[in-house]
């Protein structure tokens, strides 16, 4: 049985990209696999900051396109700012891609999977925390 969709956060996506099986093997049991946007912009960045960056903005691009994209809208950038003053006001502040992408996530009802800890003091966020 396949599970509902998974949006994946840059760390996972980078652990598929550089061939981490297991991370892989756990993700694909979902369907579709999604990207927030947010994600592919920190991915493309990472390709052509890179010391092969002709090679892994190919490959990253690929990636991309064999996906779903998440975009923002304005229901997005209102859960963005519901979720940013409840960290202001938890005195919680994290990355604010990260605030992004959960506000995606959140606002699509698509389950998080990532490998940081800090995604776990965002309410309504459905969650995969790998350790």
């Amino acid at each position: 049985m396949v599970a509902k969709g998974l949006a994946l956060d840059t760390n996972i996506a980078i652990d598929i990209l550089n061939g981490k099986g297991e991370i892989a093997n756990l993700c694909f049991k979902y369907y579709p696999i999604y990207l927030p946007i947010i994600v592919c912009g920190e991915l493309l960045f990472g390709a052509i900051n890179s010391g092969r960056s002709e090679i892994n903005l190919s490959k990253y691009k690929d990636f991309i396109d064999d996906n779903q994209v998440l975009n923002t809208t304005s229901i997005v950038s209102i859960e963005y700012a519901n979720i940013r003053k409840f960290l202001k006001d938890l005195g919680s502040p994290i990355p604010e891609n990260d605030i992004w992408i959960a506000a995606i996530c959140i606002s699509y009802d698509i389950t998080l999977i990532t490998r940081d800890k800090h995604f776990r003091n965002i309410r309504n966020l459905d969650l995969i925390l790998i350790e």
